[in-house]
């Protein structure tokens, strides 16, 4: 790893290069196999349009993107998990939805030598992804906003480490009155199932999460109930040191950061304290930032210097304690 650019923290490693290249073809990165707990990533979208943090286009992402499967399932411990973030696609020059994201999920998980496969799908809702795409959204305005993206939960064994007790949301007002009072309405339902007389008066301390990420109130009359970790750590907020830094300084963000909330969720229903979390594609380096704060070690790697900067910058918060240094 000499050769290659590599920054250091407390619990993890910034490596700056080609992911792939170097997982596939790296003997000194062998050590990684089999040992990581959660890979967590957003990769390159399948954009019509070339972007400045890279993307391949049409047939050539599929084919790039169904590659990933052996490279991730030979890092992955037994009961490792993989989750991706992806947006929608659409066909060029036309108002057409792509199926493309859909394919390279199947090629993913059916990929002959990765054994993979579909634990859940998230979605994550966003009313503030801008229009697009725009020439068929604001322009002719014959398509709706895309407000939403997939998240894939994936993994090499039907029962990966998972508790979802750890990622629990608050409860509701009537729930809080329900364990309040200790009474209910129990019974069978019109839907035919029974309600016992004490099946809900165990305080758990929240209720399960759903698998849908409602990052802004989609009713402004109502609670929105994430679990404390998604809330925590909002990627709208500009506010938070790393955006306020970046622009005293007039530097543009990475403009696809994945969300810190669905970091930490995934991270604390997937993983335990000093297990390995691992991002391919990590940009401005939010995984690696997430996992530092919840005692993970992690991995990440970064090909473009300028976010590697982002990254260093990120890691420089006052009182983090564990700045990113040259290894």
């Amino acid at each position: 790893m000499n050769s290659t650019p590599t920054y250091k923290s407390n619990k993890g490693i910034l490596i700056q290069g080609n992911s792939i290249d170097l997982l596939a073809n790296g003997a000194e990165l062998d050590y990684l196999k089999g040992k990581v707990n959660l890979i967590v990533t957003s990769p390159p979208f399948p954009l019509n349009n070339k972007k400045q943090y890279g993307n391949e286009k049409g047939e050539e992402y599929k084919e790039w993107f169904i590659k990933l499967a052996p490279i991730f399932s030979e890092l992955l411990a037994d009961d490792g998990s993989l989750v991706i973030e992806i947006g929608n696609a659409w066909e060029p020059e036309r108002p057409v939805q792509s199926l493309l994201h859909l394919e390279c999920l199947f090629g993913l998980v059916k990929h002959p030598t990765a054994n993979l496969r579909l634990i859940q799908e998230f979605i994550c809702y966003n009313p503030s992804k801008l229009p697009s795409p725009a020439q068929w959204v604001t322009v002719n305005r014959f398509r709706t906003v895309d407000s939403y993206t997939h998240v894939w939960w994936i993994a090499k064994s039907d029962l990966p480490k998972a508790d979802n007790s750890k990622v629990l949301r608050p409860y509701s007002k009537s729930m809080l009155k329900l364990l309040k009072t200790q009474k209910y309405n129990a019974g069978k339902r019109p839907s035919e199932h029974q309600i016992s007389e004490k099946g809900f008066l165990k305080d758990n301390g929240g209720s399960i999460s759903h698998n849908f990420f409602e990052m802004e109130n989609l009713d402004e009359k109502r609670d929105v109930r994430l679990p404390h970790s998604v809330l925590s750590f909002s990627n709208t907020n500009s506010n938070d040191y790393f955006l306020k830094t970046c622009r005293g300084k007039g530097i543009t963000p990475h403009p696809a950061r994945m969300s810190g909330g669905l970091i930490n969720f995934f991270t604390q229903f997937l993983t335990d304290e000093n297990d390995l979390v691992l991002d391919p594609f990590s940009g401005s380096n939010t995984t690696g930032y997430c996992a530092e704060k919840l005692n993970r070690k992690w991995v990440s790697f970064e090909i473009k210097d300028e976010y590697v900067e982002q990254a260093i910058l990120r890691f420089s918060e006052p009182n983090f304690k564990s700045p990113l240094k040259p290894l």
